[in-house]
């Protein structure tokens, strides 16, 4: 594994605990370009990393050091496979939908068998060991001084983060002779990496249960007796919305999913999902799985997981998984759903699990909730990203990322970024709302999520701190790496796009659902407790990793109402809607600018059960950090949530 970084959960925000990280990041760099260097070589943009400074240089790498790689292949054709990407994506192109097959893919923009052959020898040549080699990438291993002959650069040792790495003194290049085979190099950068194999998965994670009272629907349940807030009492959370009542509010109809594939890529497996999954549809009302209708795509081992420096605590992401099949099945119970696991949370191995799905055209459409921020991500590796969505946008294969769980990540991170890959143009960033779904499952409205909370005060008269601190929020912002997209021009506002600058940039994210976990999801999974036993029990869920798969059982609705045909890249069709009936203009006020909106949640002291006593709080909701949801395009919502035409849109002859 050679991106060497971990990605974490992206916005799977549990109900008493913070949330966790959400959504990673694609920048579409040349393949090869050239600089000041020799003639003969051809420099790789992005491989020296920003952290390798002249004051955190330490020095070269002794000569025998062992360095590992990833070669990347360009294929045949990268700028015109970013060109028919485009193309076949856009609504207003006369190539729109007329997707390749998985071979044709290959044959048209793949890497041939003379490329991978030039690219072998030029490598061996230079005194690397071939270790691996299939039709996207070249893996590598040996000393430094043949990575140096091979790379046309010395590896030195650099500080970061209180810790010593190496890397790239300048950016890597590769001999003119290899003719552009080369999109990138991965692995030269060694910051952080845990090389240690376990085949064995560890059991569930630590339970959580949900402490009650709940309200059935939105402001079913009120207690008169605790403190008010914004001049009334607060409902009582619900104790988990269900498929019936996302489907109600993002207007399903009577679409399904049926003939539709979805995938859902995360690290590592849950031996339990099977019957998880099963309980959980039978307990709430979703229709049962038919046979073959779930089916899973494992590695042969897994590495990394543990949860100690470069593990990715693989129970961890059990919870993810689960989430992410249950609410694919809630909103789209016909849908088939194929769940592709990475063997662990490193950018080598997620990215294998996605090229099984592009490679294999496994699903018209994959969800991914995980990701990292952008100061992160390096352009070497999002080249590696934005060549696999490439491919995926000629096959008629959409990719939806969560946008984050950390507002602007000022409060976790310190500084104002977005998160990757779902700042990637070639994917559909998913943001977040708080959501409130009244008796008969009717919309009332939603927020952009952004939650606050305040504790009650021991005598029980007030909230402490009211609005209190920052919990969780939707992701979003403008990227300072990727440049705006076509489908953005003349929708993101310039106020959004030039935030950082004369350029036009990225704006996350694209469209949203509902994220937050005060108004979230019912979820169903094994746990265990603390007496040791290991058994299925329910609790509410949030994060952008809830929104993330509820717009991708929506797009598996939309599919179906298109007869059919995919929808491939949804970005430029999105885009192409926006301002219309399709969407929920969602703001932070929806009740209007001074009226606060706010929910009580209680929550069990010690996670589990109320022999630690209960906490209760008060939820604020709609304020995102430095984000804002308003009137029309915005940095926590996009374009909106999906209204009860957005489906129906989709249907050939719709006019909007």
């Amino acid at each position: 594994m050679r991106s060497t970084r971990s990605r974490g959960r992206a916005g799977l925000a549990l109900v008493a605990s913070l949330p966790l990280v959400a959504g990673a990041l694609a920048l579409g760099v040349p393949a090869a370009q050239a600089d000041s260097g020799p003639h003969d070589r051809q420099a790789l943009a992005g491989t020296k990393p920003l952290w390798a400074t002249p004051s955190a240089d330490r020095g070269t790498v002794a000569a025998s050091n062992t360095v590992t790689a990833r070669v990347y292949l360009a294929g045949q054709d990268a700028k015109g496979l970013a060109a028919y990407a485009q193309a076949v994506s856009d609504p207003k192109s006369k190539s729109y939908g007329k997707y390749l097959t998985a071979k044709q893919a290959q044959e048209r923009f793949g890497a041939t068998k003379a490329q991978i052959a030039k690219v072998t020898g030029w490598l061996t040549a230079s005194g690397l060991k071939v270790t691996g080699t299939n039709n996207h990438y070249v893996t590598v291993t040996g000393d430094a001084a043949a990575a140096k002959k091979a790379f046309g650069t010395e590896l030195h040792n650099y500080t970061k983060d209180g810790r010593t790495y190496h890397a790239p003194a300048a950016n890597a290049s590769v001999p003119a002779s290899v003719d552009g085979a080369v999109l990138t190099v991965v692995g030269l950068n060694n910051a952080p990496r845990l090389a240690r194999h376990d085949e064995t998965l560890p059991p569930p994670s630590a339970a959580f249960v949900n402490a009650g009272p709940f309200s059935s629907h939105y402001g079913s349940k009120t207690n008169d007796s605790l403190p008010s807030a914004y001049g009334s009492h607060a409902p009582y959370a619900i104790k988990g919305y269900t498929g019936k009542q996302l489907r109600s509010v993002y207007g399903a109809k009577s679409y399904t999913g049926k003939n539709v594939t979805v995938a859902i890529t995360d690290a590592y497996a849950s031996p339990t999902i099977a019957k998880d999954i099963a309980e959980y549809a039978k307990r709430n009302g979703d229709k049962g799985y038919r046979k073959g209708q779930f089916s899973q795509v494992l590695p042969a081992d897994y590495t990394h997981t543990g949860t100690g420096e470069g593990g990715c605590d693989a129970a961890g992401w059990y919870g993810e998984e689960t989430l992410d099949i249950e609410a694919v099945h809630a909103v789209a119970p016909d849908s088939d759903i194929v769940y592709v696991a990475g063997a662990s949370c490193q950018d080598d191995d997620l990215i294998d699990s996605l090229h099984k799905v592009v490679d294999g055209r496994l699903a018209d459409i994959v969800s991914n909730s995980w990701g990292d921020i952008e100061s992160n991500e390096t352009p070497d590796v999002a080249a590696a990203y934005d060549q696999v969505f490439q491919t995926g946008a000629v096959e008629g294969i959409g990719f939806y990322f969560s946008s984050g769980d950390d507002g602007d990540n000022t409060v976790k991170h310190g500084s104002k970024q977005v998160d990757t890959p779902s700042n990637s143009q070639w994917v559909t960033s998913v943001g977040g709302t708080s959501l409130a779904v009244g008796k008969g499952d009717k919309y009332l409205w939603e927020t952009g999520w952004g939650t606050h909370k305040a504790t009650l005060s021991k005598d029980g008269n007030t909230w402490e701190g009211f609005p209190g601190t920052f919990t969780g929020g939707a992701g979003g912002g403008t990227s300072k790496l990727v440049q705006q997209p076509f489908y953005q021009r003349g929708v993101v506002p310039d106020a959004l796009s030039k935030l950082n600058g004369a350029t036009p940039m990225r704006v996350e994210p694209d469209i949203a659902a509902v994220a937050d976990s005060s108004t979230g999801f019912l979820v169903g999974q094994t746990q265990t407790f603390p007496d040791g036993s290991q058994k299925y029990s329910e609790y509410r869920i949030g994060g952008t990793s809830l929104a993330a798969p509820v717009i991708a059982g929506i797009q598996a609705l939309a599919q179906q109402a298109r007869h059919g045909v995919p929808i491939g890249f949804a970005n430029p069709g999105i885009y192409d809607r926006y301002g219309t009936s399709a969407y929920h203009d969602v703001t932070d006020h929806p009740l209007g600018k001074n009226q606060g909106l706010a929910v009580v949640r209680s929550d069990f002291a010690n996670s589990v059960d109320a022999k630690g006593g209960v906490v209760t709080s008060l939820r604020s909701l709609g304020g995102d950090t430095s984000l804002s949801a308003t009137v029309g395009y915005d940095n926590v919502t996009g374009v909106g949530t999906p209204a009860d035409d957005y489906v129906t849109s989709y249907v050939p002859g719709h006019r909007r």
